[in-house]
């Protein structure tokens, strides 16, 4: 039992780093000595010494004969720092406890097997779970080349996004807003489209104060905000628009534009797909080759379904309002369904109220 208070608590530390370690893990270790906690630490961002160096700094020479609690495998190779496996290594613990295996091809393995080769004690599974959830965009990309995609929507009670105007501001209200505001900072990468960006005037930032961090302490919060990224399947959204007036963005085409993005400090991509549609999938491959772990898509019907329909979406977010907006509004996904046999199953993994809204958490029944 004393095992999963001691990771318990690691996880615990591990979970402040979740808007700031991209591209890496988010990982937290507990040092224990007599059953009394020596040492605690966390990864705080990519470049900077994991949670193991942390902790074992507090330690001191109390490592000595100490277990250690980790949220992942220690690390076996040089990357940006030294492996954390030698540093637990030269410590002299005697005992090393993992939540789970390192899905990276880099490590899978190696840390926990060069602990055990000098004669340290090794276990692994404890709340493992819990410890796949914290890091699933991490383990998505390692097992399958792909990031882990949640795409978020707001509706009415008769599930509508806006009025057949396109008008949708606001549906939900502002604690719904700032829970956005937080799946935006844990994400790596935020995914719209051209109609949102026109329609609502859409920037795609991280408001610092939804976070209850200063608007100067955004960017240390979060490590690096998120990507930005417009498909824009034929160029269609200007760079006066404020999207593009609020920093840098990756626009994603299928079309040769004559915009010149670059010029304008953006990155342009081109992934044409059938007609004149993005290939989701490469544009998918292509974060994920960038370090993407997690993916939220804040946008409309047409890209929100396009996601949907292909069979690229993970994790709904759905809040909803306590409002109709009637027959004639936008629906939530443009997803054409003829028979009831065709409606895509999910699995509702959570209701709660947000404020004066709900947000269901859902998702595929059938990846």
């Amino acid at each position: 039992m004393s095992d999963q208070l001691y990771m318990a608590r690691a996880l615990e530390l591990a979970r402040r780093g979740l808007y700031s370690t991209h591209p890496n893990p988010r990982v937290g270790c507990v040092i224990v000595k007599d059953g009394r906690i020596i040492g605690e630490g966390w990864h705080v961002r990519a470049g900077e010494p994991h949670a193991e160096v942390h902790a074992l700094r507090a330690a001191g020479e109390q490592a000595r004969g100490a277990t250690a609690y980790v949220t992942l495998e220690p690390c076996s190779h040089f990357g940006r720092t030294p492996p954390c496996a030698e540093a637990l290594v030269e410590a002299g613990v005697a005992r090393v406890v993992a939540a789970m295996q390192d899905p990276n091809p880099q490590v899978a393995g190696r840390g926990l097997e060069r602990l055990r080769s000098v004669g340290i004690e090794v276990g692994s599974g404890v709340l493992e779970v819990e410890a796949r959830e914290l890091n699933v965009g991490f383990v998505k990309r390692m097992e399958s080349g792909l990031p882990y995609v949640r795409v978020k929507l707001a509706m009415s009670l008769d599930g509508r996004t806006a009025m057949a105007s396109g008008e949708s501001q606001w549906i939900t209200g502002p604690a719904a807003r700032a829970a956005v505001q937080r799946l935006r900072a844990r994400s790596s990468a935020v995914v719209t489209g051209a109609d949102t960006v026109l329609m609502d005037g859409a920037r795609l930032t991280v408001r610092g104060e939804e976070l209850g961090v200063a608007p100067e302490q955004v960017e240390l919060a979060l490590g690096r905000p998120p990507l930005r990224v417009l498909v824009d399947g034929r160029g269609r959204v200007p760079l006066s628009t404020p999207f593009f007036q609020a920093g840098p963005a990756l626009v994603v085409t299928a079309l040769e534009t004559p915009v010149d993005y670059a010029a304008a400090g953006h990155e342009r991509l081109s992934l044409p797909g059938a007609g004149e549609h993005v290939d989701l999938v490469a544009l998918l491959r292509a974060l994920a080759e960038r370090g993407v772990n997690e993916v939220l898509v804040e946008a409309g019907p047409r890209l929100a379904g396009a996601f949907a329909r292909q069979g690229l979406v993970d994790e709904y977010q759905i809040f909803m309002a306590g409002k109709f907006l009637g027959s004639s509004a936008r629906p939530l996904l443009d997803w054409p369904l003829e028979r009831m046999v065709e409606a895509p199953e999910l699995h509702i993994r959570e209701i709660r109220a947000v404020g004066d809204d709900w947000r269901i958490i859902a998702v595929p029944a059938h990846p």
